[in-house]
């Protein structure tokens, strides 16, 4: 029994990271497009953004509702504890999702559309900013007392170090947002984001290499686990395959290839993931509270993995299908070769 105690809750860690994974991945280049239609210099170019994500931006953020729920069933103790502290930035990421919801479907029907492209590019900032500040929020830790319940103030979440997480995520989101582009348009528009992916590149690997600088310096528990063998050659390991993506990606870059830059952003994405999950594991409220200490009874998660064993095949299936139908090019007469 004890080691059932012990292995579900790890199980439902992994769950919890693929979700994640999948819904930074899937809604992140969502967001990147939306960022980068603020940056459209005419009403065209805005245009064959808005229409790359037109059948695809909805089951995308299906998976952030399905973690959300996860994490409720899973481990009911961070949920209530995590919305709690970071009420503030999760409802930036919720407002901002919704403003870009409504002005994607309004933009469709307007006459006037400058109200709603600045709706969905801000509401696109604004909910990476939101999810950058509780993701910086939750490696800082989140001050608790024994039962695991929140004692901290509402603005623990902001200062800038968390500022700091937020804004390389916008610059990863805008990442893989040119890199999806890249694969979607063509001619001069391509080269447009060609060029966005390198800036992008720069910036977000600066971004990552201050945070790694600083997570050892300014947090202890994380700077133990970094500096512990076998660990350590776990962590030395992690910053030099980094380093070797965004070569590759900077070189697929400059040889303007399609396909690759993309693959190797997402590469990039899963080995932070990795490194974020070593460095957090075991706490789902760091740096106090461990999922076993979350979790909720052995029952009900069995019986929500005997669920979810059916939700994700019928997930993932329905999201490679929309993408097999929709693949291919958008094209602006303006931007054709």
């Amino acid at each position: 029994m004890d080691a059932l105690l012990h292995f579900l809750p790890q199980v439902w860690f992994l769950i919890l990271g693929l979700f994640l994974f999948l819904y930074v991945m899937l809604d992140g280049f969502d967001l990147g497009v939306g960022i980068l239609s603020l940056t459209s210099s005419d009403e065209e170019r805005r245009s064959l953004l808005m229409t790359s994500l037109g059948n695809i931006w909805d089951a995308n953020e299906t998976w952030l509702v399905v973690m959300g729920g996860a994490l409720f069933g899973a481990f009911p103790l961070a949920y209530g504890t995590i919305l709690s502290a970071l009420y503030i930035p999760i409802f930036m990421m919720i407002f901002g999702l919704i403003f870009r919801a409504v002005a994607f479907e309004f933009r469709e029907h307007s006459q006037r559309k400058m109200f709603w492209n600045f709706a969905f590019g801000a509401g696109s900032f604004l909910a990476a900013l939101g999810q950058g500040f509780a993701l910086g929020s939750v490696i800082e830790g989140i001050a608790v007392d024994e039962a695991g319940h929140f004692i901290g103030s509402t603005w623990d979440w902001l200062d800038w170090r968390s500022l700091l997480v937020a804004l390389t995520l916008i610059q990863g989101y805008v990442l893989i947002g040119s890199t999806y582009l890249i694969l979607k348009t063509e001619g001069e528009l391509q080269k447009t984001h060609f060029r966005t992916a390198k800036l992008a590149a720069i910036t977000t690997l600066i971004g990552a290499v201050l945070i790694t600088i600083a997570i050892p310096i300014f947090y202890e528990t994380a700077r133990t686990r970094l500096f512990s063998p076998p660990l350590f050659y776990v962590f030395a390991a992690i910053p030099l395959l980094g380093l070797l993506l965004i070569w590759l990606l900077l070189r697929s870059l400059n040889r303007e290839e399609e396909r690759t830059p993309f693959i190797w952003t997402i590469l990039i994405f899963l080995l932070t993931f990795i490194g974020l999950g070593l460095i957090v594991f075991p706490y789902i409220i760091p740096t106090q509270i461990t999922i076993y200490q979350a979790a909720a009874a052995p029952s009900a998660l069995v019986f929500m993995i005997i669920f979810v064993g059916f939700l994700i095949p019928i997930m993932l299936f329905y999201n490679i299908y929309q993408y097999v139908v929709f693949r291919g090019k958008v094209v602006g007469s303006a931007y054709e070769d």
